[in-house]
């Protein structure tokens, strides 16, 4: 969801990545395997060094708006209070309702991913080098059918 990260007392360093730069991250789940962001292991995280980085401090009385899908780690500078206000900007059947805080992907996400599973599970039936073919034929499928022309 979308999100203002409100810093009330404080200051707290935060760096964002584009969800355009997903495949840099290491992503398992919601979240980046790269835990430090400001001297990664780039051995174990190569790609990582590709991400565009975009950084600001946030100090009391400042608002940040950080966008839905935008990755982003927070780093408290010092003690302080912050305050996130999270909101729903897809129409309502689209999140899970059992997801309180909207760390969940939407609904079709999340079923999205449960079929590419599967179908990944029957590639695995097939010997390796057919595997190999048939992965990258629905990679292209996939980019064709699913990947935005607006952010090339």
């Amino acid at each position: 969801m979308d999100n203002l990260l409100i810093q009330v007392t404080g200051k707290k360093r935060v760096v964002l990545f584009s969800p355009r730069d997903a495949q840099y991250l290491y992503l398992s789940g919601t979240k980046s395997e790269v835990l430090n962001v400001d001297n990664p292991d780039l051995a174990k995280y190569p790609l990582f060094s590709k991400a565009r980085r975009y950084e600001c401090s946030l100090k009391a009385g400042d608002v940040l708006f950080i966008p839905a899908l935008w990755f982003h780690n927070v780093i408290s500078e010092e003690f302080g209070v912050g305050v996130n206000v999270f909101w729903k900007h897809l129409p309502s059947e689209c999140y899970d309702k059992t997801d309180t805080y909207g760390n969940k992907d939407p609904t079709a996400a999340s079923r999205a991913a449960q079929i590419l599973d599967r179908a990944l599970k029957t590639l695995a039936e097939l010997p390796e080098e057919y595997r190999d073919f048939y992965a990258r034929r629905m990679v292209l499928h996939i980019q064709d059918k699913a990947y935005s022309k607006n952010f090339e």
